[in-house]
Order: C-alpha cells, then sequence, then structure tokens
C-alpha cells in the first residue's frame, strides 16, 4: 500500500526590482556622495574648528558663564516644551484616530500649522500678544509681568514650532491599530482610564518615544521663533542656537563652534537614538507573512 505524502512548497516572495548593476551602484554612489557633502563634511568641519585651537579653548567656552546660561535656559525651554507636547500629542492622537467628531479635519490640519508657518512668523505673531504694544501688553505691565524678552515668550515659541511632533507620530500609528482591544477591554469592565493606561499606552509606547526624540531635538535647536521672542540679552534669554550666533557676529569663531558641536552632538544622540527606537518598534510589530511552525 502507497502512502501519499503531501509536500508543502513556500510560496515565493516577490523579487525586487531587477535593475542592472550599475544603476543600483549609481544611485547608491550619488545617495553617499550627497551625504557625505552636505552632511558628514559639514560635521565634522564643526569638531574641527571647536579643537582648532586647542582643548582648553574649547572647554573655556563651553565653561563660560554665558554659555553656561543658554546651556540652561535651552534644558528649560525643552523640559517645559516636550512635556506639555506630550500632553498634547497623547490627548489629540487619541481624540483623532478613535473618536469621530464635528470638525475632526479641521483639527488635523491646524496641527499642521507650525509645519507651514515660519517660525519668524511664529515669533512676530507672539510679539504682536504679548509684547508691549501688544494685545495684552498694558496688562501685562500694569501687573509687572513679562512673557516677551524673557523666558515665557521663549517656552511659549518653542511649544509652538514643536507641538505636531508628537501628535503627528501618534496619530497614523493609532489609526493603523484600530479600536478592537480598547472596545474588548470596555466590555470586560474596565473604565476609560484603564482602558489607557493598560491597552493604548503600551501599543504606543515606541511611537511616542519616537515622537519625544524628535520634539526634543526641535526644542533644543529652535532658532527662528526663539530669535525674535528673546530679545538676545546675553547671560539671559540667549539659547544655545542664540549663542553661537552672537559669538559668531563677534568674530569669535572657536567659540562659536565649541558651543555649535553641542547641538551637533545632540544631533548625533538624537539620530541614535531615533535608530534604536526604529529597531524596537519594527521587532515589536507583528510578524506578517511568517511560516507558522
Amino acid at each position: 500500500m502507497t502512502t501519499a505524502t503531501a509536500t508543502y512548497t513556500r510560496p515565493e516572495r516577490p523579487r525586487g526590482p531587477s535593475e542592472p548593476a550599475w544603476v543600483r551602484r549609481s544611485l547608491i554612489g550619488i545617495a553617499l556622495l550627497f551625504l557625505t557633502l552636505f552632511l558628514f563634511v559639514p560635521l565634522a568641519f564643526v569638531f574641527v574648528q571647536a579643537f582648532a585651537k586647542g582643548i582648553g579653548v574649547y572647554f573655556a567656552a563651553i565653561v563660560d558663564d554665558d554659555a553656561l546660561a543658554a546651556i540652561r535656559l535651552t534644558l528649560i525651554a525643552a523640559g517645559i516644551a516636550v512635556p506639555l507636547n506630550v500632553i498634547f500629542g497623547v490627548a489629540a492622537a487619541w481624540a483623532i484616530a478613535k473618536f469621530r467628531f464635528p470638525g475632526k479635519n479641521v483639527v488635523t490640519t491646524l496641527i499642521d500649522l507650525p509645519f507651514s508657518v515660519s517660525p519668524v512668523v511664529a515669533g512676530l505673531i507672539y510679539v504682536l500678544v504679548f509684547g508691549l504694544q501688544g494685545w495684552f501688553g498694558g496688562w501685562l505691565r500694569e501687573h509687572d509681568l513679562k512673557v516677551i524678552f524673557a523666558v515665557p515668550g521663549i517656552v511659549l515659541a518653542t511649544i509652538f514650532v514643536t507641538f505636531p511632533f508628537v501628535a503627528r507620530e501618534l496619530i497614523p500609528l493609532m489609526q493603523s491599530q484600530g479600536n478592537e482591544q480598547e472596545e474588548a477591554a470596555i466590555v470586560l469592565g474596565a473604565s476609560g482610564w484603564q482602558t489607557f493606561w493598560r491597552v493604548t499606552l503600551p501599543n504606543i509606547k515606541w511611537g511616542l518615544l519616537y515622537g519625544v526624540i524628535l520634539c526634543n531635538a526641535r526644542a533644543m535647536g529652535e532658532f527662528g521663533a526663539v530669535s525674535v521672542v528673546s530679545g538676545h540679552i546675553r547671560g539671559s534669554t540667549n539659547t544655545l542656537p542664540l549663542q553661537v550666533e552672537i559669538l559668531y557676529n563677534e568674530y569669535q569663531f572657536a567659540a562659536a563652534f565649541a558651543v555649535a558641536s553641542l547641538l551637533a552632538l545632540l544631533a548625533l544622540l538624537t539620530l541614535i537614538l531615533k535608530f534604536v527606537v526604529e529597531r524596537r518598534t519594527r521587532a515589536s510589530a507583528p510578524q506578517m507573512g511568517e511560516e507558522e511552525a
């Protein structure tokens, strides 16, 4: 008696484009050349110029009182703006992805507003609202409150230019996940907060971290909007980018590049964290199309 044995044949995966090898190599070469000329060389030049006059001059520029004040103000602005944008971004993404309400498309469009408005215009808006001749200028002067040319104005400008980053990372992620898990949790008796903390938040944690990284990098590197509202008061309202501009305009090139190297290190750290988060995001995603054991 002959027994037939069924043989499982794994379907072939679709092959990629079959361009000639010289085409692929040419495209890769062009991409590497572009990155070298416009990314690697300028970045290396910053560090070369920062240490051009020796490591002593470099550290002297970093520990200068004005530089330390700029670092401190940059950390304060980012430390306030990023948590507030996390709260706003999660709330906005949750509302847009999980609920239907009138004006939903309008809200989604407004979230992208800082991407289309020049940062300089954003700074001018706050000057028109909170400046001495602005809408609330008289009231602020009567109560001895300062927004423009002070820390509150810098924080407000930083919040404005950075608030889309977290929301824009979470909205498509939440929409792709659907509502099934949240609905199941509610059917089983979970409250809204329990559903968010135990179901929604664990599913978006890597996307949230990715948005926080981008938001923080933009907050620390913002120049245009902060420049308008800061007043460029040395040791008081200068952030790191503004400190670099002042030092460069005063022909203190070594000090300017030394402070700029801190922002370059921040950019490199951001890229590393971005790469790690992307890998963790892909690793935590369900593997589709794999052969079952």
